[in-house]
């Protein structure tokens, strides 16, 4: 069969630089750290969606560097929350992937079943085509855009598996095209990097950062209180009335009472970047906040910073809860209220549709129809907090 161009297939793209997806934008590179231009240059998150009729394979033709030691391509295919199957290769320059795509997964009636294909994340790779083998394949339908940015939790350190980060496991839950702009070693609260989210479309936004303002590039609470209000004012000059959900930092044990060199402590430092986002909650309406502190324990941690997989799962779904009355058609709905109130119902309900075959935007109302401010419902292991 005839090879497809590739591009409309991509999911998770912030941009592209000569047909390869980046996480940075490559016209502003100069104003950015250099370890966020470094891990820019990775597909973290990156993913190829596609439908199948009667195709028992599919087949990815692509391009990429490859150097000594480079450990075997992973291609991981899943369909919803179900990892079909792996498929290995040794690291070409340049190679055709085929991804098996049983019958069991594809002979269902109703609407084609969607499939995602997780590539490598550890070098970057050039997508050249896409065929289907005995059958037709075709892009998904497009979904709501959901922006991440964070730190290297959330580049999703120590999972196992790119689907397996906490990002890529909201995503599937609420049928989301998740965009992650996780930097590794940085997101220290850039105005250039909010500035580049702003700049980008987005049905919702998901900020996670601070642990590393207590290491690496030290900050003090009232300097990081600074921080966390230009940086969320920057992201709504892009953004007026897009839905954002603040995590603050996870549990660090080390960090938590242990000063660093300007003599802050972290648990101080999630202190004050939760007063901020409380403080900016005071005037806007689309802001929430999920405090970060007790969504995981010391057992869900790897390494003492980054959390294993179950981690990234506990993570995932206190998040997934988080969000889940921002997205119209989710069934993930959280169980119980919080003291800042129960999911929305009737005209309150949010905004963004998920249901099959939804463009993957905000609805609009007419010019000067009055907007109903988003609720959000807290979720079991830490209140989410609202306006």
């Amino acid at each position: 069969m005839t090879w497809l161009d590739p591009l409309p297939f991509l999911r998770g793209v912030a941009w592209l630089d000569d047909g390869r997806p980046v996480r940075a934008d490559p016209s502003d590179l100069g104003r950015l750290p250099r370890d966020v231009v470094e891990r820019a240059a990775l597909p973290v998150g990156v993913r190829l969606e596609f439908t199948a009729e009667g195709a028992r394979a599919a087949e990815f033709r692509y391009r990429a560097s490859a150097g000594a030691g480079t450990p075997p391509d992973c291609f991981a295919l899943w369909q919803g929350d179900v990892l079909v199957g792996e498929t290995f290769i040794e690291p070409p320059a340049e190679a055709v992937v085929s991804l098996p795509v049983p019958a069991a997964f594809t002979s269902l009636t109703g609407s084609p079943r969607v499939f995602t294909v997780h590539p490598p994340e550890s070098r970057a790779h050039l997508f050249l085509g896409v065929r289907g083998v005995g059958g037709a394949v075709a892009p998904a339908p497009g979904r709501p855009r959901r922006l991440v940015h964070g730190d290297s939790i959330t580049e999703g350190w120590w999972s196992t598996r790119p689907a397996h980060s906490w990002p890529a496991r909201v995503g599937r839950s609420l049928a989301l095209d998740t965009v992650n702009l996780g930097y590794a070693g940085s997101a220290h609260g850039e105005p250039a990097i909010a500035e580049q989210l702003a700049s980008l479309p987005a049905d919702l936004l998901t900020l996670a950062f601070g642990t590393n303002c207590w290491t690496g590039v030290p900050s003090t609470p009232p300097l990081l209180y600074e921080t966390v209000r230009a940086f969320l004012a920057l992201v709504r000059q892009g953004h007026p009335r897009t839905p954002i959900l603040v995590v603050s930092p996870v549990l660090r044990p080390a960090a938590e009472h242990t000063r660093n060199r300007l003599g802050a402590t972290l648990a101080e430092l999630r202190t004050a970047l939760e007063r901020a986002v409380r403080a900016t909650m005071a005037d806007d309406r689309w802001l929430a906040l999920l405090p970060g502190r007790d969504v995981l324990g010391p057992g869900h941690l790897a390494d003492g910073l980054h959390p294993d997989d179950a981690g990234h799962a506990a993570l995932a779904a206190a998040v997934t809860s988080a969000l889940a009355p921002w997205v119209q058609g989710s069934s993930r709905v959280p169980r119980a209220p919080g003291e800042h109130g129960g999911p929305p119902h009737g005209r309150d309900r949010p905004v963004v549709n998920v249901r099959a075959g939804a463009p993957g935007r905000l609805r609009h109302r007419p010019a000067g129809a009055p907007r109903p401010p988003p609720r959000i419902a807290a979720s079991r292991t830490a209140p989410v907090e609202q306006t």
